[in-house]
């Protein structure tokens, strides 16, 4: 068989893909990676085959990014699913996608849900497609229901073969039921990893490790300086040892005043992270909560646009996190709350155990073809 992956340039979004190439890659099947620019070099760093679509305008790229802090959050959602996801990313990367499906003749797409011109580019071709969530299914249900109007624009019909293709998901059940009629669960592997030993970054601080992240996109946008400034002075007098990430698109200079308690780097394998933290302090993006969850680590979720709401009233929902404002006090509270009431990390180690009993991903193309 052969398998297209596709996604958008964001790693929450990308990295729930990597285990389906490998697991594709074990199975003998051939493969080939499609990713926006700014994914590039961690497709080639993997030594998967990539090739390489195009990005949207710049200046109206920008102009969308630094309207959403302003926005409410419905109005947020329409900017970046409807206007950048569907819209803008999706002219952009339909040519290459067109041009795959035409000279590498896929027999199956498996794509990032916000990814949507490979599903354009599919259903033109009358290969089958399939999505590996990156969040909530009730969220892909909302994407989908504000992304159709720019997207019937160019193939009359995608919408509803998008709502009836599979839909692949590291989360079980308890934490996310799914109205899709094939939804197929999967575990993670990272579920089952073992992490690796981080630096001594505080020199024998043993003090418990919380780990701060807003993601790889939130680095680049107009909200980043309050959403770190709030981070970093909530952390501050707390007797923590803390981790922040800021991602490789962030100017450093943006947490160059930190407490002494804060080490921050670019980026750190989350994983290996996690195995090692109390307490997770994020944006809820689906990448960051999912990766939790499946390390059984509890969070205070300070969400700041696209789904990252409704992923934080899921997590605080089932017992796993608080939701914070992005906000010093705020955070400050809700951190000092999970780190003394154990109940947190027994709810988020409770979803852990559940995704560490869902099929492996190597019965995912096996399931795909049945």
């Amino acid at each position: 068989m052969r398998v297209l992956f596709v996604s958008t340039q964001g790693a929450g979004h990308y990295s729930p893909l990597v285990p389906f190439i490998a697991a594709a890659r074990r199975s003998g099947h051939d493969v080939l990676v499609v990713v926006p620019p700014a994914l590039a070099a961690t497709v080639e760093e993997a030594g998967f085959p990539l090739r390489v679509g195009a990005d949207p305008p710049e200046e109206e790229l920008s102009a969308l990014w630094s309207s959403v802090p302003h926005a409410s959050p419905d109005e947020a959602n329409e900017i970046v699913i409807g206007e950048i996801f569907a819209r803008l990313d999706t002219e952009a990367m339909l040519p290459t996608l067109r041009e795959a499906c035409r000279e590498w003749r896929p027999d199956l797409v498996l794509r990032d849900p916000s990814e949507f011109a490979s599903a354009v580019a599919a259903e033109e071709a009358g290969v089958a497609h399939a999505r590996a969530a990156c969040g909530l299914a009730d969220t892909e249900v909302l994407s989908l229901g504000i992304a159709e109007a720019a997207l019937e624009r160019l193939r009359a019909g995608v919408v509803s073969r998008i709502r009836e293709s599979s839909f692949l998901t590291f989360l079980p059940e308890t934490m996310d039921e799914s109205p899709f009629g094939r939804t197929l669960r999967f575990s993670d592997p990272s579920t089952s990893s073992s992490p690796r030993p981080l630096p001594d970054w505080w020199s024998g601080d043993e003090r418990p490790l919380v780990y701060v992240t807003f993601g790889s996109v939130t680095g680049a946008l107009p909200l980043a300086p309050g959403a770190y400034s709030a981070a970093l002075e909530a952390v501050a007098e707390l007797p923590v040892r803390v981790l922040l990430t800021i991602g490789r698109r962030t100017d450093p200079e943006l947490v160059s005043r930190r407490p002494a308690n804060v080490h921050v780097e670019a980026w750190v394998p989350q994983a290996d992270v996690l195995g090692h933290a109390r307490v997770v302090v994020g944006h809820g993006g689906s990448g960051t909560m999912t990766g939790t969850l499946a390390a059984g680590v509890p969070s205070v979720v300070v969400p700041l646009f696209a789904d990252q709401p409704y992923n934080a009233r899921r997590v605080e929902e089932v017992g796993a996190g608080v939701v914070a404002a992005v906000e010093p006090t705020a955070i400050r509270d809700a951190l000092e709350t999970v780190l003394g009431d154990p109940s947190y990390g027994q709810a988020a180690e409770a979803i852990a155990a559940a995704m560490r009993s869902l099929p492996p991903v190597d019965a995912a193309f096996d399931a795909l073809a049945g």
